[in-house]
């Protein structure tokens, strides 16, 4: 007998020959290369017209048939190859597993709450647009009571990491030993003991980001996407998924209920799916000051010693980490550039040098512009690093830390790093958009927001929504318990005002983007690299050409990338717009080639 065997992660199938019959999903151990690896099998084939290796022998690893069909639609849908769709997931085995009964503990929801959980219920996809300080969390782990005492399993996705050491203690405080937290940084000891859980039957909640989503859960009864709008749901490498659409595909596959959950909910959710809005039971007051300031103003540096005499927190909040964004001559005007990538380098005073930020280049601060030789260099946009140091050269005896990728490189920093903020032995938090992602922290009385405007300007149809989401949720870390301020530092201030009634932007958005923009059309993203230039542009053109004889499409624009050079390679795109899916799948399939890359519904356009 003959099979087609995916092997997971890799971007083609292979036929082998067996004595032994294979059921479709099963993994076995094969040759590939003379090195040994483990395949899926697909389906049975006809005997090929070439010679074929064995199949060596099979194992007790398999992907169910819901599995195998996700990963068949992730293949067609994102254009990948069905053994790169197969590596996302991992695989059942058969084993006996345990019987758990679980007894739900009273529920302590308010009425409001109760009103919302009961619609989420009625509904196989439902957004729940609960402002900051709502209580979205207690409603979800409500929800997942009753699948527990269904005898069913749960997964709760998080948009990053960041978020998983304080819902873990959430969950934890409640469902015990039956929650696993799975996420990139877990050790291969740790990965392979909650796996070992998963397999047994023991784990019943399964928390993570976009990987949690495919694990081997057998009973699985609801799905809860926290923080839906976030952007970090996207991949942004093969497979190009959106794990937020997947996990609504997969609910529609597997018959089981979707919930959305965000205090900024994306425009699309917002206009596809059934809704309930759940009012903040805080009664803290906002009081919002816009500054047309920048950096460490007068106003930021009054409000921030008045919190600190009164012995609470502060946050502060950037878009760019780093020290300064770019060092830029002041005789040519030219950014010190990265040699393999045409962005500029960041400057990371800390390490005396610069980093590009898409490659990971590292050199020495030059004393001299490449350029022209010039000595003049200066540094453009403030960091986080930079506003870190102001501040504790301002105030010597406040503990102020950073909080960004630079900073936060391992799980045990993060973790370290949060609970030292809850327990107040940090006055003021330095970060980039990983403060805005859904922490809860009682004592902050002031949350200044830095450079807004220019995640504003950028040149993206979504850039209104990405502003006016940051300002509010880093607006809703203060004053979840008590009165606090949010400085806003703009330019702006009549449209973040107006905007701070976030259902009174969807609504206003929806009327911009149609007939123009999602979710009235679908976009599509092709890429071209390669580090012979010549050959990166005429792939594009070919594929240009092509879809120009294509009907129900629309070619938005084409050549040189926004970035045109990242890691050696020249790169050209083409951006495709149709109110169709499936006429943009057979223009793409149709005129492809070796190298184009497919990115389905972009959110990053650079």
């Amino acid at each position: 007998m003959y099979y087609e065997v995916a092997i997971p992660g890799y971007p083609r199938s292979f036929i082998y020959q067996s004595d032994e019959a294979h059921a479709a999903g099963r993994v076995v151990r094969v040759q590939l290369h003379r090195r040994p690896k483990e395949g899926v099998i697909l389906q049975e084939v006809d005997k090929p017209s070439f010679t074929c290796l064995a199949i060596e022998e099979s194992t007790p690893f398999y992907y169910s048939s819901e599995q195998l069909s996700i990963a068949r639609f992730i293949a067609r849908y994102y254009v990948c190859a069905i053994g790169e769709a197969l590596g996302l997931f991992a695989p059942f085995e058969e084993r006996e597993q345990q019987e758990i009964n679980y007894t739900p503990t009273p529920s302590i929801l308010t009425p409001k709450q109760r009103e919302a959980l009961k619609f989420l219920k009625s509904h196989d996809v439902a957004l729940l647009f609960g402002e900051t300080g709502s209580g979205k969390t207690e409603i979800y782990i409500e929800y997942f009571k009753e699948i527990l005492s269904q005898g069913k399993e749960a997964i709760f996705l998080m948009p990053e990491i960041s978020l998983t050491p304080q819902m873990e203690k959430r969950l934890r405080a409640v469902f015990g030993d039956l929650v696993v937290m799975w996420h990139s940084k877990l050790t291969k000891k740790r990965r392979s003991e909650a796996l070992e859980k998963i397999r047994s039957g023991e784990a019943k909640i399964v928390a993570g980001p976009r990987s949690a989503l495919f694990l081997p859960l057998k009973n699985l009864g609801l799905i809860v996407v926290d923080e839906e709008h976030d952007e970090s749901y996207k991949a942004q490498n093969r497979p190009r998924i959106n794990a937020k659409d997947v996990a609504i595909y997969m609910g529609k596959q597997l018959g089981i209920p979707v919930v959305l959950g965000s205090a900024t909910p994306s425009v699309t959710s917002f206009h596809r799916f059934a809704q309930i809005r759940l009012p903040s039971f805080s009664g803290a007051k906002k009081e919002f000051i816009y500054d047309s300031g920048s950096g460490l103003s007068q106003t930021v540096l009054a409000n921030i010693r008045e919190v600190l005499e009164r012995g609470k927190q502060a946050l502060i909040f950037m878009p760019t980490r780093a020290h300064f964004k770019y060092l830029v001559c002041q005789e040519c005007g030219e950014a010190v550039q990265c040699p393999f990538c045409d962005v500029g380098m960041s400057v990371h005073f800390d390490k005396r040098a610069l980093m590009c930020h898409y490659c990971n280049f590292t050199e020495a601060i030059p004393a001299k512009c490449p350029s022209c030789g010039a000595e003049a260099l200066s540094a453009k946009r403030h960091g986080t690093s930079e506003i870190a140091a102001e501040l504790r050269a301002i105030f010597p005896d406040a503990r102020i830390e950073k909080f960004d990728r630079d900073e936060i490189t391992t799980q045990k920093r993060l973790e370290k790093r949060l609970e030292a903020f809850a327990r107040g032995d940090i006055d003021i938090l330095v970060g980039t958009q990983m403060l805005s992602k859904g922490h809860d922290y009682p004592d902050v009385a002031l949350a200044v927001i830095m450079d807004i405007d220019f995640v504003l300007a950028m040149a993206d149809f979504r850039s209104r929504e990405r502003a006016v989401s940051l300002f509010l949720q880093i607006a809703g870390r203060a004053g979840r318990k008590e009165d606090a301020k949010v400085i806003v530092q703009t330019k702006n201030r009549d449209f973040f005002d107006r905007y701070r009634d976030y259902e009174l932007f969807l609504r206003e958005e929806l009327e911009l983007r149609r007939g123009l923009y999602p979710p009235f059309m679908r976009l599509v993203q092709l890429l071209f690299a390669h580090k012979d230039q010549k050959r990166a542009q005429a792939a594009m053109e070919e594929v240009r050409q092509c879809l120009t004889q294509c009907a129900d499409i629309e070619v938005v624009g084409s050549g040189p990338a926004a970035i045109e050079k990242i890691a050696g390679k020249f790169r050209y795109h083409i951006l495709l717009r149709s109110p169709s899916v499936k006429s943009l799948l057979q223009a793409i399939y149709a005129c492809k080639n070796d190298l184009c890359e497919v990115d389905m519904d972009p959110v990053s356009f650079v």
